[in-house]
């Protein structure tokens, strides 16, 4: 394993003065992935007073030191140190009840969460694996540390972590392990939203469409507005899977980027409340683009995620279902409406629903194409998209006769509109003789 140089002479440091010292957890388990490690946390024999002596000429970080974790200040960063602990009783599903220092790694490794995450290795010692994580990678197997059960209770975001690392490094949970994630996910009811909310944003880029059906029991257990979809029958000839599963295709569709799998993931959880059936027998869900964006914004609002990240998902969800055609004014009022990110977005949005059917029905590639094109088109051509595009500006009114003010304002507004339409070159000379016009209040384009 190779070891950045800062974490290797904090090693060489601690060992000088006979403490055992270790490289621990997720970048032994993806070093042996074959993965390069992002992030080094050390663990050794010596106490807390013990890592400051050995680091007494250094700059130290020691808010958690009473956790027993003191961080050296290297050129490249922090490198945190933790004393080798065992954990009490935990009360809350997160916090120990006491944090006990230890002499043995087996010890400090026993308390941790799985298997693949129970290793640590040392240059001098080779690796510990005393819970036989390396096997568990080999054979692609998420194990629990100990009692599976007694793990999750100790900590309820392990259920959720689970989940993730299954969906990253491609394990399947053994059954025992398994069989406890999903009969105890109420204990993730208890959990702070902020840490629920993180480790869906590091799982949805991640997930596959199997994946999200798999992890159903978890993931609408902290969306528990999403519970009314799996199952459910949407009663039309235009969708093959029950709602769940629907969703589930569309997000794993979806691009990878945040906004856009919240928006995907949560696009249709409004259609349970706005579901109806006709004479015929077939289901219909009028309106429920407003409600799935009213729902969503309370979920993104429970979960505080950030007010960038929830309106630009909100406004994906109440667009999803508007029809965009291939015509070059509709485009051009589009790009001015949301700029060309969000509409790529909202475009991306709608292949993906529209390609997740399980129909078997021809898509509209096509159109998508089309649109994108003319989009490229009219961005190319530096065409007038906001008021401040135009050849003429409210200092060239005023100098019509114009007076600061409400008239102004509207007269460079409906300039904009009609270039925008196509019913007005944006020219200056065209756009100073309509100003005139409209200061006469004689006819307008």
């Amino acid at each position: 394993m190779r070891l950045p140089l800062d974490v290797y002479q904090c090693i060489e440091a601690l060992e000088g003065a006979s403490f055992p010292t270790y490289a621990v957890g997720g970048c032994v388990r993806d070093d042996l992935l074959g993965l390069a490690p992002h992030d080094f946390d050390l663990c050794t024999a010596a106490l807390p007073d013990e890592i400051q002596a050995v680091f007494h000429d250094r700059q130290l970080v020691l808010a958690g030191v009473k956790h027993g974790t003191v961080g050296v200040v290297c050129p490249d960063g922090v490198v945190e140190i933790t004393t080798f602990r065992t954990e009490g009783e935990y009360t809350d599903c997160r916090h120990p009840g006491w944090v006990r220092f230890v002499p043995a790694i087996e010890e400090d490794l026993a308390r941790r969460d799985f298997t693949v995450n129970a290793m640590a290795w040392s240059p001098t010692r080779g690796l510990a694996d005393p819970f036989g994580g390396r096997d568990d990678l080999k054979n692609r197997v998420l194990r629990a540390v100990g009692n599976p059960r007694k793990r999750f209770q100790e900590d309820a975001l392990r259920i959720l972590r689970g989940a993730r690392f299954a969906v990253k490094y491609r394990l399947s949970p053994d059954t025992e392990t398994e069989a406890a994630m999903f009969t105890q996910v109420s204990l993730m009811d208890s959990l702070a939203q902020e840490r629920v909310f993180d480790e869906l944003c590091k799982l949805l880029p991640l997930a596959s469409a199997a994946d999200l059906i798999h992890f159903a029991p978890i993931i609408t257990q902290v969306i528990p507005e999403l519970k009314q979809a799996v199952g459910f029958d949407q009663r039309s000839p235009h969708h093959a899977y029950d709602l769940y599963t629907h969703i589930a295709h569309v997000t794993a569709a979806a691009p990878a980027s945040l906004p856009l799998r919240w928006a995907a993931l949560l696009h249709d959880v409004g259609k349970p409340a706005a579901f109806t059936l006709d004479e015929n027998g077939r289901g219909h869900f009028y309106g429920h683009a407003k409600e799935s964006a009213t729902l969503a914004r309370g979920i993104l609002l429970r979960l505080k995620a950030p007010t960038a990240l929830r309106e630009q998902a909100v406004r994906l969800i109440e667009l999803h279902m508007t029809p965009i055609v291939p015509e070059r004014k509709v485009v051009r009022r589009w790009l001015s409406r949301l700029g060309s990110d969000t509409l790529e977005n909202l475009l991306q949005l709608q292949e993906a629903d529209m390609g997740s059917k399980g129909t078997g029905m021809p898509s509209a590639a096509n159109q998508f194409t089309q649109i994108r094109a003319l989009a490229a088109e009219i961005q190319v051509a530096n065409a007038c998209l906001s008021i401040k595009d135009l050849a003429v500006n409210g200092r060239d009114l005023m100098a019509l006769g114009f007076a600061p003010g409400k008239k102004l304002g509207n007269c460079l507004q409906n300039l904009f509109e009609w270039v925008l339409d196509e019913r007005l070159p944006n020219e200056r000379a065209a756009l100073l003789a309509c100003a005139e016009a409209y200061l006469s209040q004689e006819v307008k384009p």
